[in-house]
C-alpha cells in the first residue's frame, strides 16, 4: 500500500516542496525513512508512533518505509512529521477531502500535540509559488506563513484536529497574519540624550545614507546608548524587505512565537566572544549569523578591538557584498546581510587616551597592542569616524530638550526619497550603494567641490575606496540639505569624517619613564 501527501523543507533562507511518500509492506515491523534525512528527521519515527496511538488513531502494521523526495539535499528538522502521519492514516484508510492542493508542516509531540517549527514564512512561500492552495501548518506559525498571500493557512493544534480538517468534519478557518515589532523599544528616543551634537549629526547621515559608523570616545560618554536608539530614525520596512527580514529570523529560530511579519529594522548587539560562524553564519547545516540577523537593520558592535581578529576580518567581504554564502559538502546557502555597522571603542585599554580630566594609565605597548586589532582595510570600510567626547555638565543640565527621533526620521526620510528619485528602477535606494559608473550623473559636484577635492585627495593620502565613500556621504549631506549639487561644504564635512581615531603614539604620556625608555629602545 502506498500513500503520497505533500510537504516541505528549507535550505537556507528558501524551501523545496517534497513528496512525502509512504509505502506499507508485509514483513517484519520496522520503520525506515530515506532521502537523505538528518538525524532529527529520522527520530520522527518514534515521535509518530507515539502521536498515532495517544491521539487514538491505528498504527500500521508490517514494514513501512518513508521516502523524502526528492534526495539530492539534506532534510533538516521536524517539520515533516505531520505529513509522514497524515500519510500513515491514508494508508489506513482515512478518506482525505482532496479539492485543494493542501500542503502539511509540523512537529508532532508524543501526546499528539502539533508544535512550530522553523521557517514556516519559507515554507509558505515555496508552497504558493507552487501553486498549492492550502497549506496545514502549527497554529503558533500561522501568522507567520499568512503573510505570503493568495494562500489558505490552516493553524492546527493537534493530529486529531488536522484529521477533522482534512476530512471535513471540522474545518478550520484559514489564519490571519500579524506582524512582530523586532527593533528598538518605541520608549527609546533621541530626545533622551544630552549633547553629542556631532555623534548625533553623523548617525543622522548614516540612517539617511546606509554609511557604516565608528564611535570613539571615552567610557560612559554615551556610544551605547546613541547606537541604541538609531534603529528609531530609519524608515520602517516595507513589504518586501520585511518578507525577507522575516525569512531570517523564522529560519534562525529567533522570530517570537505566534508573531507575524518583522516590520521594524532589527537591533543586533552579540558580545565580543562571539566567533566567527556566530557573527557571519555557519554550521551544519548553514544557519544565518548575526549580520544577516541584522538585516535591513542595524548590527552594534561595542567594544570593537576585543573582537577576535579573525572575527572582525569575517564580516570584510559582507560589508561589502551585502551577502553572506556558505559553502559546505551538502551544498551552498546564500544569506542577504544588508545592514547598518555601528562599531564602539574606547581610545586605549583603560579609556581615556587623550582625554583632558583623567590621565591615562595605558603605556605605549599597550595601546599600540590594542589598537593593532584593527587592520587597515576594515577602518578604510567604516564611512565616518565619529568622535564622542565625555559631556559636560552644562550639556546635561540644560533645560531645552534636543529633536526627538520623529523628527530626524522625516528628515531621513526625506533624503532617502531623494536619493530614491535618481534611481526609480530600484526601491529603497541609499547612496551607499552608488555605484561608481554613476559618479559622474549623481554626484554632481560644483566648481567648488571638485577643486576642494582634488586637493584633500593628495594631502590626505585617501585610498580610492576612501575617496568613494567620501563622496557618497557628501551626495548623503547634500539630500539632506535638499541641494541638488555637492558644495565644498558638504564634501569637507564628509571628509572630516574620514578621519580615524587618533594614533596611540600621539597621546603618548611622556611622564611615563618606562614608555620613553621602549620608545628610545626602538630607536
Amino acid at each position: 500500500m502506498l500513500a503520497r501527501v505533500h510537504s516541505a523543507a528549507t535550505l537556507g533562507i528558501d524551501a523545496r516542496v517534497l513528496d512525502v511518500e509512504v509505502d506499507v509492506s508485509e514483513g517484519l515491523p520496522c520503520f525506515t525513512i530515506v532521502g537523505l534525512p538528518d538525524a532529527t528527521v529520522k527520530e520522527a519515527r518514534e515521535r509518530v508512533r507515539s502521536a498515532l496511538r495517544n491521539s487514538g488513531f491505528p498504527l500500521a502494521t508490517g514494514a513501512v518505509t518513508v521516502n523524502l523526495a526528492p534526495a539530492d539535499f539534506r532534510k533538516v528538522g521536524a517539520a515533516l512529521d505531520l505529513p509522514v502521519a497524515i500519510a500513515l492514516l491514508v494508508i489506513s484508510g482515512l478518506a482525505v477531502r482532496s479539492e485543494r492542493r493542501r500542503l502539511f508542516i509540523g512537529e508532532l509531540g508524543l501526546n499528539g500535540e502539533v508544535r512550530p517549527v522553523r521557517g514556516a514564512l519559507c515554507l509558505a512561500l515555496a508552497a504558493r509559488d507552487r501553486g498549492f492552495e492550502e497549506i496545514v501548518v502549527p497554529a503558533e506559525n500561522a501568522a507567520e506563513a499568512a503573510a505570503v498571500g493568495n494562500l489558505a493557512v490552516i493553524p492546527v493544534t493537534s493530529l486529531a484536529a488536522t484529521v477533522r480538517h482534512v476530512i471535513g468534519e471540522e474545518p478550520i478557518p484559514p489564519a490571519r497574519h500579524g506582524s512582530a515589532k523586532a527593533g528598538a523599544p518605541m520608549s527609546v528616543d533621541f530626545s533622551e540624550v544630552r549633547g553629542q551634537a556631532i555623534a548625533r549629526r553623523a548617525l543622522e547621515i548614516a540612517a539617511a545614507g546606509g554609511h557604516h559608523v565608528l564611535l570613539h570616545g571615552p567610557p560612559g560618554a554615551g556610544k551605547t546608548m546613541l547606537a541604541r536608539r538609531l534603529p528609531t530614525i530609519l524608515p520602517s520596512l516595507s513589504r518586501s524587505e520585511a518578507i525577507e527580514t522575516t525569512q531570517i529570523h523564522s529560519v534562525a529560530g529567533v522570530l517570537p512565537a505566534g508573531a507575524g511579519l518583522v516590520n521594524l529594522p532589527p537591533f543586533r548587539a552579540p558580545h565580543h566572544g562571539i566567533s566567527a560562524p556566530g557573527l557571519v553564519g555557519g554550521g551544519p547545516p548553514p544557519s544565518p549569523g548575526e549580520v544577516s540577523l541584522a538585516h535591513r537593520g542595524v548590527l552594534f558592535l561595542d567594544e570593537l578591538p576585543e573582537f577576535r581578529r579573525d572575527v572582525l576580518e569575517a564580516i570584510r567581504q559582507p560589508l561589502e557584498e551585502r551577502r553572506v554564502c556558505l559553502v559546505r559538502v551538502g551544498g551552498a546557502s546564500v544569506f542577504p546581510c544588508d545592514f547598518l555597522l555601528v562599531a564602539a571603542m574606547n581610545p586605549c585599554p583603560c579609556g581615556f587616551a587623550g582625554d583632558p580630566q583623567r590621565a591615562c594609565t595605558c603605556d605605549y605597548r599597550e595601546r599600540q597592542r590594542y589598537r593593532r586589532k584593527l587592520s587597515g582595510p576594515l577602518l578604510d570600510r567604516i564611512d565616518l569616524h565619529v568622535p564622542v567626547p565625555a559631556v559636560p555638565w552644562s550639556d546635561l543640565e540644560a533645560v531645552a530638550s534636543p529633536e526627538d527621533s520623529s523628527v530626524i526620521r522625516a528628515r531621513v526620510l526625506a533624503a532617502r526619497r531623494l536619493a530614491a528619485s535618481r534611481f526609480p528602477s530600484r526601491t529603497a535606494f541609499r547612496n551607499a550603494e552608488l555605484p561608481v559608473s554613476e559618479f559622474e550623473r549623481i554626484l554632481a559636484l560644483d566648481s567648488s567641490a571638485r577643486r576642494l577635492l582634488a586637493t584633500l585627495v593628495e594631502r590626505l593620502s585617501l585610498s580610492l575606496r576612501g575617496m568613494h565613500r567620501a563622496l557618497r556621504v557628501s551626495r548623503t549631506i547634500a539630500d539632506l540639505a535638499g541641494h541638488e549639487k555637492v558644495s565644498a561644504a558638504h564634501l569637507a564635512e564628509a571628509m572630516g569624517y574620514r578621519q580615524r581615531t587618533p594614533d596611540p603614539q600621539a597621546s603618548l604620556d611622556r611622564s611615563n619613564p618606562s614608555t620613553i625608555r621602549f620608545v628610545i629602545n626602538k630607536g
